[in-house]
């Protein structure tokens, strides 16, 4: 359907229309958000915050220095390779006023997937936590990276705060392994000696010019970098800036109005998603972030929340699930909170319903993807979200559902979804057969991969994945149903759906378990349990119970793994 199919249908204060050329480039919105919200707080980390004018200051100092003392040119990558910290947005946005291209790097990279996205992306520079510098030590060599820079978790916070988190993180929780980088510059210091002096802003300004290499999750293959414009990235600040606009059944607005919103941001700002919304989106309104470094640590995480009325927090589905589990979570105040954004995987009804009871607030399922920048869909809030829905087509934003030969399927069927609009990247880097394979024939059109359904109001189903799909004797079968059915049992902590070959019926259902402590549960009690809930055929019939799962940094549980595991275990039958 065109982009004005959603026209109308939207909620009360969300706008249909978006003038995507009132900036040139993203730096562009940000040097405007440094003048309008100079002196409000703008990021929050280890309990530290600093405004507007700060990040500006120090922003600028990184890019002077980039320009004036080292060898990089306009359009060559830095990799960024750091938790959220202070230093995450400062570097961000130096490196964005010095002409240079980011390449967001996970952390928790092997050496071998560090090698190829640095080679990759041809990155040239490097801004790594002390934390991975023995990573980097060891594969340098292989890499072509002419500048590493480190800095150490607290590395912004005050000098007494400084050194005792820095020490801490060092020599008593023994986080940081010896490395021998002689080269290596110190980020903290680069900013002192260039507090204060000037850079040249007239590089990678256009629109079409690519600023961001962001890789894929590398689920099939080699992870592959989507090359995302200034136009990109502008757009889908826009597109998700809309939301902050809703108002509530009498028209006042949910946000905004003077009083600014705060957001806390526990998934990784090297994630599209994280980045896209609180580094862009939420900046540009001059908003305030609270950086989460480690959501997996949940009471450490509840801790960094407690001082702030939070408006609004993105997560998904195992972050609220781990969240509830605590009892402090509980205690917090929510008198303030809007709304919460899901994304990055499915959300399952039970997590949803539970989050309502406790937060009083529902939550709203998003939808994007890498390369997208990322987000496609949005689900409003105050009540109005749809549970089981991603929401509706973001401003400007053309969806449609395909079947197998291409043909466009009516409202209501099943089929790949298709996305087109300003978000869409420009291209796969270096990969031209990736790209056009991506595209409908022409290009119009980017493939999802993702198996969809779009209603007459203009809500948006995601069934599934395209290959994690299970033929059973020809039937289709969707992960997401039997996990979304198996995880309101009472005793179910989480699970994950795959198939596996069968010889009569081509394949059957394996679940993964992992069950809430002291509890015993078997197979056969799962079966009985879906037996009025699921037709035959999408009962599971294989099970294996684990104390976890295997899950990416942003807590998407990887089903690629477990075929992999159960690969393995039938080679060793």
């Amino acid at each position: 359907m065109d982009a004005s199919f959603w026209d109308g249908k939207r909620a009360s204060g969300l706008t249909d229309h978006i003038d995507f050329t009132q900036y040139n480039s993203a730096i562009d919105a940000i040097e405007e958000a440094f003048v309008t919200y100079a002196d409000r707080p703008a990021f929050t980390s280890l309990g530290y915050t600093l405004s507007f004018r700060q990040i500006d200051e120090y922003s600028a100092a990184f890019a002077h220095y980039l320009q004036n003392h080292t060898s990089l040119l306009p359009g060559d990558a830095i990799a960024i390779q750091m938790l959220n910290t202070l230093q995450y947005p400062i570097a961000v946005y130096g490196a964005l006023r010095a002409g240079l291209r980011i390449v967001n790097t996970n952390p928790l990279y092997t050496e071998r997937e560090m090698i190829h996205q640095f080679n990759d992306s041809g990155a040239k520079a490097l801004l790594c936590m002390d934390v991975f510098a023995k990573s980097v030590e060891n594969i340098q060599a292989e890499t072509s990276l002419e500048l590493i820079l480190t800095t150490s978790l607290a590395d912004m916070l005050p000098s007494v705060k400084r050194m005792l988190i820095n020490s801490t993180v060092k020599h008593i929780k023994k986080m940081v392994p010896k490395y021998h980088l002689p080269q290596a510059i110190s980020f903290r210091k680069v900013i002192n000696q260039s507090l204060g002096k000037g850079f040249n802003t007239t590089h990678l300004n256009q629109p079409d010019d690519t600023i961001v290499l962001q890789y894929t999750g590398g689920t099939t293959g080699v992870a592959k970098s989507a090359e995302l414009t200034n136009a990109n990235i502008v757009a889908n600040m826009l597109q998700s800036g809309t939301v902050t606009m809703q108002k509530d059944e009498n028209g006042k607005a949910l946000m905004g109005e003077g009083k600014q919103s705060i957001m806390v941001a526990p998934l990784p700002l090297y994630h599209i998603y994280s980045f896209t919304v609180h580094l862009m989106a939420f900046f540009r309104l001059g908003e305030h972030s609270v950086l989460i470094a480690n959501p997996r640590d949940t009471e450490t995480f509840i801790k960094a929340i407690k001082p702030f009325k939070m408006t609004g927090l993105m997560g998904l589905n195992t972050l609220f699930v781990s969240l509830m589990e605590s009892p402090n979570f509980k205690q917090l105040d929510f008198s303030e909170m809007v709304f919460t954004l899901s994304g990055g995987t499915a959300l399952l009804d039970d997590t949803a319903e539970r989050w309502k009871q406790i937060t009083g607030i529902g939550i709203s399922e998003a939808y994007g993807l890498t390369e997208c920048s990322p987000a496609v869909c949005m689900n409003p809030f105050n009540g109005r979200e749809r549970l089981g829905s991603v929401g509706q087509a973001l401003p400007g934003t053309s969806l449609k559902c395909i079947n197998a030969i291409g043909d466009e399927v009516a409202i209501g069927e099943r089929g790949e979804l298709c996305v087109k609009g300003p978000q869409v990247m420009k291209a796969y880097w270096n990969r031209p057969k990736a790209t056009r394979e991506s595209f409908t024939p022409g290009g119009e059109w980017l493939l999802t991969g993702d198996i969809a359904i779009i209603d007459e109001d203009g809500y948006v189903s995601i069934v599934d994945r395209v290959k994690d799909m299970i033929i059973v004797s020809g039937f289709n079968v969707f992960p997401n149903e039997i996990e979304g059915i198996v995880a309101t049992h009472p005793d179910v902590l989480n699970c994950a759906a795959i198939g596996v070959p069968d010889p009569k019926q081509g394949e059957v259902i394996k679940l993964y378990i992992v069950t809430q402590d002291n509890v015993t549960l078997t197979g056969e009690d799962i079966k009985t349990f879906c037996k009025d809930k699921l037709t035959s055929y999408k009962i599971p019939r294989q099970f294996e119970f684990r104390k976890e799962l295997p899950m990416s940094p942003v807590g998407k549980i990887l089903r690629r793994k477990l075929k992999e595991d159960n690969d393995e275990q039938r080679k060793i039958a």
